[in-house]
């Protein structure tokens, strides 16, 4: 089969930034070849290219094929690709990926054109390429470059598959992680979606009703109901859905009737694929061995809301535990004109002991946002911090909060004792800590957040120059959403805060969950799937 291939000579491009004619080249003085469409079908990872309506369509010279280095194309294939007047046009293997693009026009292609030989300089990976001595040098079609896919580039430089078969033609698959759009309904991407498990989790919405499904990972035809509800038609209907994991479950959510007078419903999605009801209200929730705490969220925040429930009682048989005197699970403003409230999810349950932020039931006396720990066998209450703070976390048996003093990140004890102040940046927004090493985000500008890595012996390292959107922990990633303005849509880092993966797709929302990431495009709301490499 590969002596077939070679025989063939097949041979293939990859893609920059559409890269036209570098400014201060000119081609006038190039050699001028003729280039054909291929008369074979290609697939590049999986996509089948349409050479005849293709902007950029595939060509073949001396029986070799070449891609256009389009910002799309090389990167669907795993490749970074540059230009600069010093050092011409640079390619190099990356860890890029992104969704086929296929360039769809309504003007039919020739067979054949005319095509230039470059003689600016060209480096592969580090190593320089004599393009004037090249059996199969690189090309420029219509100020686009093109690429060839030679033994030597492709699976040497590159380690690419490539299979050559009589009926599908030439498939190509490069090692870079792929971006697979999934074959679910066109309403998917109006809602919320998730991948938990080997099922892919979608909503669709008819009149005044949300029906709930799921879908195998390996079969998304095969649809299962899941759940289903009415909407409450006094008020709207409130489409929305959110899926999430929670203690390694995934749960849905959605609010029923209007801000004030309606509630929120929480259901755990059990293993069969059917959804029980499990909480309802304005509240946060904490499961432990012994029971459910539930933090009372209704509005007007009041005190004493925080109730226990054991294991097998009804939530009527729950009990008040803390200081009634106390509001818990609230951030509180307060300045001279006006109060605000906003509910924290921060609350944590470790062993017997209950960590929660709250505030003096009494406002004005400004004895607002401290950390406290309550027993839950004992009922004792304890004041962990005496200053304010925005938020707190719990991670490797350390506290980790963040001062309205000075909007700067500090860790603890869980005792409060043993402070250290750790980012060099204030303005802290996010934080999260993965094996030791903690990351955060600092505003730079109004609503722009770039990200930090913590470093107590130098200066806090600046992780990418892009400022962030929104950031989630997965499987010890840390998975980066960028606005719409940044050449990539997501970034994905590993632990120490090195770059695992640079997505060009742009997302309207995704979920995360062990090594996949699923998206809902920016572009067009289709929703795609990208598997990271462990």
């Amino acid at each position: 089969m590969i002596k077939a291939f070679l025989k063939l000579t097949i041979a293939m491009g990859l893609c920059l930034n559409i890269l036209s004619a570098p400014v201060g080249h000119t081609f006038a003085a190039d050699k001028t070849v003729r280039v054909t469409l291929p008369n074979f079908t290609v697939q590049l990872n999986g996509n089948k290219v349409d050479n005849q309506y293709r902007q950029y369509p595939l060509i073949v010279y001396k029986d070799m094929t070449y891609v256009p280095m389009t910002w799309f194309d090389s990167r669907l294939l795993g490749l970074k690709t540059g230009w600069s007047e010093k050092d011409g046009l640079t390619i190099s293997e990356d860890k890029v990926t992104t969704s086929y693009e296929p360039y769809k026009t309504k003007q039919k292609n020739s067979k054949s054109q005319n095509a230039t030989i470059p003689t600016f300089k060209i480096t592969v990976n580090g190593k320089r390429i004599n393009n004037s001595k090249e059996e199969f040098p690189l090309l420029n079609v219509r100020n686009v470059t093109y690429f060839p896919l030679t033994w030597k580039f492709a699976h040497d430089e590159f380690g690419w598959e490539y299979v050559w078969d009589k009926s599908k033609g030439l498939i190509i698959n490069s090692n870079n992680p792929k971006v697979q759009t999934v074959n679910l309904p066109s309403y998917a991407g109006e809602n919320d979606v998730a991948l938990f498990d080997g099922y892919y989790y979608f909503v669709e919405t008819t009149k005044d009703k949300n029906n709930i499904y799921r879908v195998p990972e390996t079969n998304p035809t095969k649809k299962q109901l899941v759940y289903s509800y009415n909407g409450e038609s006094t008020y709207g209907f409130p489409k929305w859905v959110n899926f999430e994991v929670r203690d390694n479950a995934l749960w849905l959510s959605y609010h029923v009737g209007g801000a004030t007078m309606g509630y929120d419903i929480y259901a755990r999605i059990n293993a069969d694929g059917k959804a029980t009801v499990e909480q309802s209200g304005y509240r946060d929730f904490k499961y432990s061995p012994k029971g459910t705490l539930i933090i009372n969220q209704s509005v007007p925040p009041g005190g004493n809301n925080l109730t226990f429930i054991p294991n097998g009682q009804a939530e009527e048989a729950g009990i008040q535990i803390g200081d009634p005197n106390l509001i818990y699970g609230w951030y509180i403003k307060k300045d001279k004109e006006s109060t605000g409230y906003g509910p924290v999810q921060s609350t944590t349950i470790l062993g017997d002991d209950v960590y929660v932020l709250a505030s003096s039931s009494e406002i004005e006396n400004n004895d607002l946002n401290k950390i406290y720990k309550i027993n839950l066998n004992t009922n004792e209450t304890t004041q962990i911090t005496n200053f304010s703070v925005r938020n707190f976390k719990i991670s490797g048996n350390k506290l980790f909060y963040v001062k309205n003093s000075d909007q700067i990140l500090y860790s603890s004890n869980l005792d409060g004792s043993s402070e250290q102040k750790l980012s060099d940046n204030n303005k802290v927004g996010w934080f999260g800590e993965i094996e030791g090493n903690v990351f955060y985000t600092s505003e730079v500008a109004s609503g722009q957040y770039k990200l930090y890595k913590v470093d107590t012996t130098k200066e806090d390292t600046l992780i990418m120059k892009e400022p962030v959107a929104l950031i989630q922990i997965a499987n010890g990633k840390i998975i980066c959403q960028l606005s719409l303005q940044e050449d990539y849509g997501i970034k994905v880092f590993n632990k120490s805060g090195q770059l695992d993966l640079a997505i060009v797709d742009h997302t309207e929302n995704l979920f995360v969950h062990n090594d996949q990431i699923l998206i809902i495009s920016a572009k067009d709301k289709t929703i795609k799937t990208i598997h990271l490499k462990k």
